[in-house]
C-alpha cells in the first residue's frame, strides 16, 4: 500500500491496538534489585514481547513519594491497599488477535515457571487484560496512540473508574467527554488519555494469584500520557475525578501515577518503600 505524504491522522494505517496487558506488582522486600532485573532483562521480553501480535510495551515505577500521592485513600478496589503496586507493566495487542496473543500468553507463561524462569518474590496487585475503547488527545496532530508506550512520555497517570447506576465502559466515556476531558487535556502536560474495560475472558489458571479483579463492565482504565514532571498534572487529575463524581458519572476508584523506569539500571528500586 502507498501513502500519500500528506497522511496524518491518528486512525489512518492499518496497524490498530487492540487490547493491553496491564500488570501492577510489588517485589518482596529485600528482592527490589532482583525483581527489576528479572523483569527487565527476561520476563518483559520472554513472558510478553516475543509473542505474536504483541506490539509494544513500557514499564513504569511509583517510588514511595509518588505512592502517597494516590487517591481515593482507603478505596482498595484496584489495590490493596492504596499503596499497592511499586511497578506498572502496559503491552498494546493488535486488534483482532488479543485471542491468538493470549492462547500463547497462557502457554507461554506455564512454560516459563516450569522451567524455573519465574520470580516467587513478588507479589501482584492487579494484573488484567483489557479491551481497547478509545483515545482522546490534547493537540490537533498528537502523537498516536499506537507508538505512545515506544514514546518516552515521562510519566503516567492511570485512573480506574467505575460508572455509576450499571453506566458501561463506553457510555461511561460519552458522557467524560461532555466537560470534563475536555478541560483534563486543555493546554495542561497530559498529551492523551486512552481508555481500555475489562476483556470478558481473562487468563485462566495461571501460576500465580493476579491480584484484584477485574472489574465488570462498568470499569474505565484510562492511561494518561505525560511530559514533564508527573507531579505537575495531579491538580488537574484531581479536578477532574471531583468533576467526574460531582456529575454523578463515576465513583473514582484509584489515580496513580508513574515514572518511566531508567532502563538497564537499578534506579528506584531504593526508594519502593
Amino acid at each position: 500500500m502507498a501513502y500519500p505524504l500528506d497522511v496524518g491522522g491518528v486512525n489512518d494505517y492499518p496497524v490498530k491496538v487492540g487490547s493491553m496487558l496491564l500488570t501492577m506488582v510489588d517485589p518482596n522486600k529485600g528482592f527490589e534489585k532482583a525483581y527489576n532485573r528479572w523483569y527487565e532483562r527476561d520476563h518483559f521480553y520472554a513472558g510478553c514481547l516475543t509473542g505474536p501480535y504483541q506490539l509494544a510495551g513500557s514499564r513504569w515505577v511509583a517510588p514511595r513519594r509518588l505512592k502517597d500521592l494516590r487517591w481515593p485513600e482507603g478505596d482498595e478496589t484496584i489495590a490493596s491497599p492504596t499503596d499497592a503496586g511499586s511497578y506498572v507493566a502496559i503491552y498494546w495487542v493488535e486488534e483482532g488477535h488479543h485471542q491468538d496473543w493470549n492462547d500463547w500468553a497462557q502457554e507461554q507463561v506455564t512454560w516459563l515457571y516450569s522451567n524455573g524462569r519465574g520470580f516467587a518474590e513478588r507479589t501482584h496487585t492487579h494484573t488484567v487484560l483489557y479491551d481497547y475503547v478509545d483515545t482522546d488527545y490534547r493537540d490537533d496532530d498528537p502523537v498516536p496512540m499506537l507508538v505512545a508506550l515506544d514514546a518516552a512520555y515521562d510519566g503516567i497517570v492511570v485512573v480506574w473508574f467505575d460508572g455509576r447506576d450499571g453506566t458501561e465502559a463506553p457510555d461511561l466515556l460519552s458522557g467524560l467527554r461532555a466537560e470534563a476531558l475536555p478541560a483534563l487535556l486543555d493546554g495542561g502536560p497530559i498529551e492523551m488519555a486512552t481508555s481500555f474495560r475489562p476483556n470478558p475472558n481473562p487468563a485462566k489458571d495461571q501460576p500465580m494469584d493476579l491480584g484484584t479483579p477485574a472489574g465488570g463492565p462498568e470499569r474505565l482504565c484510562q492511561i494518561l500520557f505525560v511530559r514533564g514532571d508527573v507531579t505537575d498534572c495531579l491538580e488537574r487529575v484531581r479536578a477532574y475525578t471531583d468533576a467526574v463524581e460531582a456529575a454523578g458519572l463515576a465513583d473514582t476508584r484509584l489515580v496513580a501515577p508513574f515514572l518511566r523506569t531508567a532502563l538497564g539500571t537499578d534506579t528506584y528500586t531504593d526508594e519502593l518503600w
